[in-house]
């Protein structure tokens, strides 16, 4: 067995022009004007700047044991296995400037938040990454956007593997060799969220937690780049008390003393307990609603599945403003009342629990979304305008674009043609980063417009 992160649940890839006028000649030639001949240079990001976890010790070590000795298929973990000694890192195939790029800030912020002793090679590294078209990587493993495993360095190494016990996690002593596959035709920001999360399981925990807001280490997506709290749990992985082969219990009486080190402001922090467990007809029922292979019916349906798994589980966390965040979505192109309560409800148990964070975001531009159909413009503007900070916190740049189109549309329906161009300029210079190319960039920018009830 091996460890896919299949990214079931592309937060950003929203039917935007659902609620959208469906005719009129007007929309269609303002589409067409919108998308200059020749996009603006593609922005990036600089050094994430991750804010520390706020809450407790106690509540942490809980986290990184469930992190830490389980799978995502629900498989115990009998001992914890982590490289030991320097590790190295090396790309193979087609590696664009920007992910040479992102990859180097991720192993910097390795070095300097995680205390990991991890550099880049030309070859014969411990963490290969190795790239190539998506359709090649999804002929054998379809449903995985982006995976990795143990004990090969190679496409053609894992493909002579794929039968018998060499790809199995659970049978590491040590971590010495692991492949990380990623494919070369996405977005610059898709190439650099697999980065962001293969390697953080290339060198420590392999499972998701669907209970934590500020992790990759949960499959709802919404971190992409590693957060504070990854950095903790990473630096925790290759503290100098722990080492491969440990058991549960061995580390867990370990733990207390390593993050009172660690992260001192966490023995005051009363913030989060220990989340429970997760059951899995509530994952199942997130899988089929955001997940391949069901018709709209059965989606819709699993979402209100799980909607009413997470009350009854009277959870005070993400999980239920997530369910209600998938049905919002599924809802959008059938039922649009239905589908803006969902959102305000996911809006207000998120602000709960992570006030201005990057699940508020989302669901802020969903709701702009709503609102700029609508002919609300001020409230678009004031939707935008919350959501912009916790998109940048968070480099999305995919999010920000689109918050920004829908601003510009806006700011043009208010009559403020100069700054709508302006701001719709900035917006396409993050959608080269975020959606790729011209075409990609602008089917979102025709999605957004047509969103737009025009003057």
């Amino acid at each position: 067995m091996f460890c896919t992160l299949s990214r079931l649940i592309p937060v950003v890839a929203l039917a935007l022009a659902a609620c959208a006028p469906t005719t009129g000649a007007d929309v269609a030639e303002r589409r067409i004007a919108a998308l200059p001949e020749a996009l603006p240079p593609m922005n990036t990001f600089g050094q994430a700047r991750a804010q520390a976890p706020s809450r407790s010790n106690t509540s942490i070590a809980a986290d990184f044991l469930d992190l830490s000795f389980q799978m995502e298929s629900g498989r115990v973990i009998e001992r914890i296995s982590r490289f030991e000694g320097p590790v190295t890192v090396a790309i193979t195939g087609s590696v664009p400037a920007s992910m040479s790029a992102d990859l180097d800030q991720l192993l910097a912020r390795l070095r300097t938040e995680a205390g990991i002793p991890i550099t880049r090679v030309t070859s014969d590294a411990s963490i290969t990454v190795e790239t190539m078209p998506r359709a090649r990587m999804q002929r054998v493993v379809p449903q995985a956007a982006c995976f990795v495993v143990p004990r090969v360095s190679s496409w053609a190494e894992f493909r002579r593997n794929r039968s018998g016990g060499t790809l199995d996690w659970t049978t590491l002593d040590t971590r010495e060799r692991v492949a990380v596959f990623i494919p070369s035709d996405v977005s610059p920001q898709e190439m650099r969220d697999c980065l962001h999360e293969e390697i953080a399981q290339a060198l420590g925990p392999l499972n998701d937690l669907y209970r934590l807001s500020d992790s990759v280490f949960n499959d709802d997506n919404f971190n992409a780049v590693l957060t504070g709290f990854d950095m903790l749990i990473l630096r925790a992985y290759y503290d100098a008390d722990l080492q491969s082969g440990l058991t549960r219990g061995e580390v867990a009486a370990r733990l207390p003393a390593i993050l009172s080190r660690l992260n001192p402001r966490g023995g005051s922090a009363t913030g989060g307990g220990r989340g429970s467990q997760t059951p899995r007809p509530w994952i199942s029922a997130i899988e089929t609603a955001l997940g391949p292979g069901s018709s709209d019916t059965a989606r819709i349906a699993a979402a209100e599945r799980a909607v009413r798994l997470a009350r009854n589980q009277n959870w005070n966390d993400t999980r239920t403003a997530f369910a209600y965040f998938a049905l919002g979505r599924l809802t959008l192109s059938r039922d649009v009342e239905a589908s803006i309560q969902a959102f305000q409800q996911a809006s207000v148990l998120f602000d709960r629990v992570s006030p201005g964070g990057i699940q508020s975001a989302h669901v802020d531009m969903q709701l702009a979304a709503f609102a700029l159909s609508a002919g609300q413009v001020d409230e678009a503007l004031t939707l935008t305008a919350r959501a912009m900070p916790a998109a940048t916190r968070a480099q999305n740049a995919s999010l920000l674009s689109t918050l920004l189109m829908i601003r510009a549309e806006a700011l043009e329906d208010a009559g403020r043609a100069s700054e709508a161009r302006s701001v719709r300029l900035d917006s396409l210079a993050w959608g080269r980063y975020g959606f790729g190319g011209q075409s990609a960039v602008g089917a979102r920018l025709t999605e957004v417009a047509a969103l737009s009830p025009g003057q």
